[in-house]
């Protein structure tokens, strides 16, 4: 099966601070909706266990899921979750893009 690009929200609350509510998104390549759900919760698990070890969050996987964004003391809603195919929006390409003919021309 081709991978697609997902993206996963995950509803964030602060643990000491309730009222202070967020969402956290996840990117990257899955076959599946229910894949990139896991993988999400893997990465955002993996960047938890290395902060409270007292490392550094770990940079992006080959298969492009990070969690860099990823605070202590903020708690994932992995229930309330969503899972999209990721649009890209392309207002975000780069003059740089453009110029190497790469994203949209105006």
């Amino acid at each position: 099966m081709t991978k697609v690009y997902f993206q996963v929200n995950v509803p964030t609350r602060n643990a000491v601070q309730p009222e202070r509510c967020g969402l956290h998104v996840f990117t990257g390549a899955a076959e599946t909706e229910a894949e990139a759900l896991r993988i999400a919760r893997e990465t955002c698990d993996a960047a938890a266990v290395a902060r409270a070890a007292g490392f550094a969050v770990p940079r992006r996987r080959p298969d492009g899921w990070g969690a860099r964004g990823v605070r202590s003391g903020w708690v994932f809603d992995w229930a309330g979750a969503t899972v999209a195919v990721w649009e890209h929006d392309r207002t975000f390409w780069t003059f740089r893009d453009r110029d190497q003919g790469v994203g949209p021309r105006r």
